[in-house]
């Protein structure tokens, strides 16, 4: 198995490929992906490969097409549903979450319905309040889903073959930002499990928790503290549910102080369930208040300087992390 360096649409790309050509109840639909070769080329090529019937263009219908592709899933295929953004699933959150989310339960474990939904999450510069929405904490707060939220280009490859193998309905988050980040991947067969947090960087003084594209200023900011002589562990979760709270509370216990950063609004985000879970399996171990580091808790503005004001960045993350430092026990 070699590695290449891809940007993470060619490696969603490469993951939806080769499970369509591994199994022929794998489809793709949603606006724009077949003709357009997707909004963010992530189908491109797809349409030519596997045809009309397994890459369908859909009309600007979310409620409409996940509820095809919840249908469809619940009679044997595997649909990859691609909303253009989750903000615009919203429409289709009827069909998410009190339909796929349920299946197996209302059905008395008697249907499955392995469905994948998947888009960007999250700010893409200067898009405003409707489009800019962080959707990773709304979708695990449902039971019956599974939330995936990552921008390595090797993870999202592995965790997107897992997820469309996997017979329960996954939100795959991603970020339209992103789509450009380049990295290793393996080629050929490759799969991440769903559910395990990776460690990005080892560290020794503080643990910083984060997901998809905050890894980045969170790193950004673990090289600044090094640079004065402070280590900090970097966990990247991937998974947001299930929640791999062993990894984080294995790191809290040698560090002994945590911070997560999280893009979404700090009320009930996914770094208040983190909090949570720290404080239940790792209270002892801590010398200092488990510290969130969240957009601002409002709207996200248009302005460039009030995006710039309002998202997590390497300043305020070096800034949360000597707030726990310098903390009395």
């Amino acid at each position: 198995m070699s590695n290449r360096v891809l940007p993470l649409r060619d490696a969603l790309r490469e993951a939806i490929q080769e499970e369509m050509q591994r199994d022929e109840t794998v489809f793709l639909m949603g606006e724009e992906v077949a003709e357009y070769d997707g909004a963010y080329k992530v189908s491109k090529g797809l349409l030519q490969e596997f045809g009309p019937k397994r890459v369908i263009d859909t009309p600007i219908a979310e409620l409409g097409f996940a509820g095809i592709g919840v249908g469809a899933a619940m009679n044997g295929l595997r649909p990859i549903v691609e909303f253009m953004t989750w903000n615009f699933a919203v429409l289709a959150f009827d069909q998410i979450v009190n339909n796929a989310a349920k299946t197996l339960s209302q059905s008395a474990g008697q249907f499955r319905c392995p469905i994948v939904f998947r888009g960007p999450s999250g700010s893409a510069g200067q898009l405003a309040q409707q489009h800019s929405q962080m959707f990773e904490s709304w979708m695990s707060n449902v039971p019956g889903l599974k939330v995936i939220s990552c921008i390595d280009p090797a993870d999202a490859k592995g965790l997107l073959k897992s997820a469309i193998r996997d017979n329960d309905p996954i939100c795959f988050m991603e970020s339209e930002l992103m789509y450009a980040h380049t990295g290793e991947v393996p080629e050929g067969e490759y799969l991440v499990p769903i559910g395990k947090a990776v460690v990005r960087r080892a560290g020794s003084d503080v643990t910083l928790v984060t997901f998809n594209k905050m890894i980045l200023p969170t790193l950004e900011a673990a090289d600044l503290l090094a640079q004065e002589g402070i280590s900090a562990e970097v966990i990247d979760l991937r998974t947001i549910r299930p929640l791999d709270h062993q990894t984080i509370v294995e790191s809290v216990k040698k560090t002994n102080r945590i911070i997560v950063v999280d893009e979404s609004w700090p009320f009930a985000s996914v770094a208040s369930e983190i909090a949570y879970e720290v404080q239940k399996y790792a209270f002892d171990y801590l010398d200092a208040p488990v510290t969130r580091v969240n957009s601002a808790d409002t709207s996200l503005p248009y302005a460039p300087t009030l995006v710039e004001a309002y998202l997590p960045n390497a300043g305020k993350i070096v800034k949360a992390v000597k707030s726990v430092l310098y903390a009395k026990a």
